[in-house]
């Protein structure tokens, strides 16, 4: 069983093979239901055949307390100002610091593509999108599990660059879960991470399941006009 606490950094790396949603690599390559080319449908099948064998994901965790005001919220040393951090993780006493990769793979196929074959280096870029959402969402369910064992149950996770939580807070998280020794991610100056398909996050923790709600980043997020956003009827299915 996985253990939490503040003391301990978490550290997973797999020896399986990454896998990419198609549902989701379509959707990072603009396809809204529309019929695919069998000749773009047979380069995203070999794409993602390539990357999910060459990825090498890993990831970082930690629990801290969390103290949260109306604009602020306190994990640990680390204060975060923002409203809507504030309103995810409001009634919060616990949260977790997460960071995630699937390494370098994506980075040197899009440059490998770039000049051999164009329209698979987008698809790359679709699909390591897709890959590391899928493993972001498998390493949650993992503290999902451990977490619901002490009567805890997970808000929706919460990036830099989200809503108005400045991406500058990435150096922070950097720091404090030494992202590089631990997992091999770089932040640039621009505060970009390196490999580019990683992912850092906040995940609040409450002790009311039915505050637990199953919300997409999306409806946390201002930016009602990305062309990449899921509404409530995508998020249920319809």
């Amino acid at each position: 069983m996985l253990t939490i606490n503040t003391a301990v950094f978490i550290v997973l790396g797999t020896g399986r093979i990454m896998r990419a949603d198609r549902k989701e690599t379509l959707r990072y390559l603009g396809y809204r239901g529309q019929e695919i080319e069998e000749k773009t449908a047979q380069m995203i099948e070999e794409v993602q055949v390539e990357l999910e064998r060459a990825s090498t994901p890993k990831s970082i965790y930690r629990e801290y307390a969390c103290e949260v005001t109306e604009d602020k919220v306190k994990l640990g040393e680390l204060t975060f100002e923002s409203k809507n951090l504030a309103v995810n993780l409001k009634g919060c006493e616990r949260a977790v610091l997460l960071a995630a990769t699937i390494g370098r793979a994506a980075d040197f196929m899009i440059k490998k593509y770039s000049i051999s074959n164009m329209a698979k280096a987008v698809i790359v870029q679709a699909a390591g999108a897709s890959c590391i959402e899928s493993y972001v969402d498998e390493v949650e369910q993992l503290i999902r599990e451990e977490a619901n064992q002490r009567g805890l149950y997970l808000r929706p996770r919460f990036s830099p660059g989200y809503g108005d939580l400045s991406l500058e807070y990435q150096r922070d998280i950097f720091q404090i879960l030494e992202c590089h020794k631990r997992i091999g991610v770089m932040l640039t100056a621009g505060n970009l991470m390196m490999p580019s398909k990683s992912v850092t996050a906040i995940i609040g923790l409450t002790t009311k399941e039915r505050e637990s709600c199953q919300m997409v980043k999306c409806s946390l997020c201002a930016k009602t006009d990305c062309e990449f956003r899921i509404h409530s009827s995508e998020a249920e299915g319809e």
